[in-house]
């Protein structure tokens, strides 16, 4: 919630938990935004989507390969994955949120934006990072739980009326 102290600037991980025997770990992560997003608040339209980051940085130039992932960026928790406009004039950077490395970016809302808005946690998500798994636990205690964040959306709305 509020990433970099931006007001309902929210995002979601959606998690797959990897179960080794007698380990519990947390494997690949999709990034999506979060039901709170500005961008997904009615009457917003994406007008376009960028993952050139910088001059020298393009997540679409990652190439992965094999079963290590090698070719990876490697993403720090605020790392930025894209940037969103929208038809108002807003621009939006989305963060990774958490540290690993970036398995894929989804191509597909390139040529359809729409598809963040209308299923972002599925077809519409933005970026697929597989965190290292010795650091697993550490990730999860930085994210909130579903309910957790529907704490805050509450809380919001509270404070808001």
């Amino acid at each position: 919630a509020d990433v970099k102290g931006r007001p309902c600037e929210d995002f979601c991980v959606l998690q797959h938990s990897n179960r080794r025997v007698g380990r519990a770990g947390l494997g690949i992560c999709v990034i999506t935004l979060a039901e709170a997003h500005p961008l997904l608040q009615s009457g917003k339209t994406i007008k376009s989507i960028n993952y050139q980051i910088s001059a020298n940085c393009s997540r679409l130039q990652n190439k992965v390969s094999g079963k290590s992932k090698r070719g990876a960026q490697f993403l720090t928790e605020l790392a930025p994955l894209c940037r969103i406009s929208s038809s108002d004039g807003e621009e939006y950077t989305i963060y990774s949120c958490i540290r690993g490395r970036l398995i894929e970016v989804n191509e597909n809302i390139l040529s359809n934006p729409a598809l963040l808005q209308e299923k972002p946690s599925t077809e519409g998500y933005i970026a697929v990072v597989l965190p290292k798994f010795e650091e697993s636990k550490s990730i999860t205690q930085g994210l909130l739980t579903q309910k957790e964040y529907e704490e805050v959306l509450l809380k919001r709305r509270n404070s808001s009326s």
